[in-house]
């Protein structure tokens, strides 16, 4: 009897320890050093939430740049279920899918034949990516000036602004962010 009531205090201390004390303290810890990225990055506009720095969102309208494709189902850019397709390099299905995203992107820029960037067609490990290569952007830059009736080079010289480097100069590659894109966008920036 002893030793299960050992047993049951330990159990009961460890779980104050692990279940409550320890998330409150990196809680507590990421908001006081860290809070926009704690609270999830989110970006304001007109006190509305529109969306998050680190969450990709669907962009169909022709004025708009057009993110990576999203893995997530049932909806796409969905945070809860975040992952990959998990479709290899071989599997018929994602030559399909990919075949399709690049008609998609023919057929919404017709007579502009330029090598469609890998990632305008295919979705990242989470499905999640808020980001495009600054390749990505400039391919649609035609588009988006048509269909907002401003000059391409205007447009391009937007997206040139908005393209984030390597973080600490060494890791990643540089990105643009298409929420922040196409926010200036609509700022008339």
């Amino acid at each position: 009897m002893k030793t299960l009531w050992k047993a049951v205090v330990l159990l009961a201390i460890l779980t104050v320890l692990t279940g409550v004390a320890y998330p409150l303290l990196v809680t507590g810890i990421a908001q006081a050093v860290f809070p926009w990225q704690a609270n999830g990055s989110l970006i304001e506009a007109d006190a509305k939430v529109a969306g998050s720095a680190l969450i990709g969102q669907p962009f169909d309208d022709p004025k708009y740049f057009w993110g990576r494709p999203s893995a997530t189902s049932p909806v796409a850019y969905n945070g809860a279920s975040s992952g990959g397709s998990n479709l290899g390099p071989t599997n018929p299905a994602l030559a399909d899918a990919v075949k399709g995203r690049v008609d998609a992107l023919r057929a919404a820029e017709p007579g502009f034949d330029a090598p469609v960037p890998v990632d305008l067609v295919t979705a990242s490990g989470s499905g999640l990516d808020p980001d495009i290569s600054p390749a990505a952007a400039q391919y649609q830059v035609p588009r988006v000036a048509r269909a907002r009736g401003l000059p391409p080079d205007r447009v391009a010289a937007l997206v040139d602004a908005h393209v984030e480097g390597r973080q600490f100069g060494v890791l990643g590659e540089p990105r643009v962010n298409v929420l922040d894109l196409n926010r200036a966008l609509d700022a008339g920036l």
